[in-house]
């Protein structure tokens, strides 16, 4: 990361392509990644960190892109929800979200994507009680979350596995 006046030139990874940016030394992740590189799947819904709705996967944890700065992201890799998508078809988890009718309104929907993603990433055979711990960060106010368990469970007992080396 190198800094000219108060902005700051950073080499970041999203969704397996490579950018090359200057930003202003006070953009958030959340703001490079919808206004920037039009990545709008990302959503802002409290801007505090509290509702989950920015969630991404930087380095392989999720985080909360609006408490992230762009300078930190420098040298990291980022997968948002458009990152999910192979050869034009929605991953396992994306399918079983419309299939179980986890998505609602849609607003948390891809938050909540990136959280079970990152768990399953790490454990392929998560407990009930681990899949609620992960998504407790992620907030939502039209499924009543059961929609949202059921449909990361059917993943993991279904054959394509969401998993992938990172």
């Amino acid at each position: 990361m190198k800094r000219e006046n108060n902005s700051v030139k950073i080499t970041v990874t999203v969704n397996g392509i490579e950018y090359r940016e200057t930003v202003p030394a006070h953009t958030t992740l959340l703001q490079f990644l919808r206004e920037k590189l039009l990545l709008t799947g990302t959503k802002e819904g409290c801007g505090i960190g509290e509702c989950g709705a920015c969630t991404v996967i930087m380095n392989g944890k999720s985080v909360a892109s609006c408490l992230v700065l762009a300078a930190e992201v420098d040298g990291a890799q980022v997968r948002t929800v458009e990152g999910e998508i192979r050869d034009g078809e929605l991953s396992a988890l994306q399918k079983a979200f419309i299939e179980h009718g986890a998505t609602q309104c849609g607003f948390c929907t891809p938050g909540m994507i990136m959280s079970a993603q990152e768990l399953l990433e790490r454990n392929s055979n998560p407990s009930r009680e681990e899949i609620v711990e992960a998504i407790a960060g992620n907030l939502c106010r039209c499924t009543g979350y059961e929609p949202i368990v059921e449909a990361i469970e059917a993943v993991i007992t279904s054959k394509d596995s969401p998993r992938r080396s990172t």
